[in-house]
């Protein structure tokens, strides 16, 4: 996944034309789905490389927009709210850092972001109950720009993207250097701190045990997981 985004960001970062860019998804119930853990020491040796990316996405000339439209939930909400502005589906999207209900933390990014966008208080709420959200209550929390009605989705996101595009390159740099100047983005070598307490949490044997179960589930049983992860990672009424 790095390396596709890494291309991706090379080409954007190429092209001194590019004002502003929008990622979404073609996938059904899904922006950017978690990471799978049963995979994590694969994607280990690529953590460099991601933090590379995400800052500079952070950091680049463009202005970068997420249309939420599906779940992002653990790397996936991390990827989202490494964007500079985002809209989301007030029937359809569905937010959340499910790290804490598999015994592990968010380690890409996602308490530093969520920090800075929702404050302290809400953070904690957001992480430590691992619950999944809606975007009204995004937006509420400022995780989210704004909640839009799914019908309207697109073409508010292409009207803000258009409106954008209409405006001077060099005015829309200055504005996000300034911005990022008073609102600081984390350094790789934060991240990276960060990252490492994840893994230790990881490596730990009841965690790896629980991943093993989960992996050996259904696929019916796996994708009804993936829709409502919140509900399902907490106690059983």
């Amino acid at each position: 996944m790095e390396s596709a985004l890494g291309k991706i960001v090379d080409r954007l970062e190429a092209d001194d034309d590019v004002k502003v860019v929008v990622f979404d998804s073609a996938v059904p119930d899904f922006f950017m789905a978690h990471l799978n853990l049963g995979r994590v020491a694969e994607f280990g040796e690529g953590m460099p490389a991601w933090f590379d990316i995400i800052g500079r996405l952070g950091n680049a000339p463009f202005i970068t927009v997420g249309s939420l439209r599906g779940r992002a939930r653990g790397i996936g909400n991390e990827f989202l709210t490494t964007l500079d502005v985002r809209f989301a589906s007030r029937e359809k999207a569905v937010l959340g850092q499910l790290e804490i209900g598999t015994g592990i933390i968010p380690g890409c990014g996602g308490i530093q972001r969520l920090v800075q966008l929702t404050g302290r208080s809400r953070a904690l709420e957001i992480i430590t109950s691992g619950e999944d959200y809606d975007a009204d209550t995004a937006a509420l929390y400022g995780w989210v720009n704004r909640a839009v009605p799914d019908a309207e989705l697109d073409a508010v996101v292409d009207r803000f993207a258009r409106r954008i595009a209409s405006f001077d390159t060099d005015a829309l740099r200055a504005v996000k250097e300034i911005v990022n100047e008073e609102a600081p983005l984390h350094s790789p070598d934060d991240l990276a701190a960060t990252h490492q307490r994840f893994a230790g949490l990881l490596a730990r044997d009841f965690v790896q045990q629980r991943l093993q179960l989960s992996a050996k589930a259904s696929p019916e049983a796996i994708y009804d997981l993936e829709l409502n992860m919140g509900e399902r990672l907490g106690p059983r009424d």
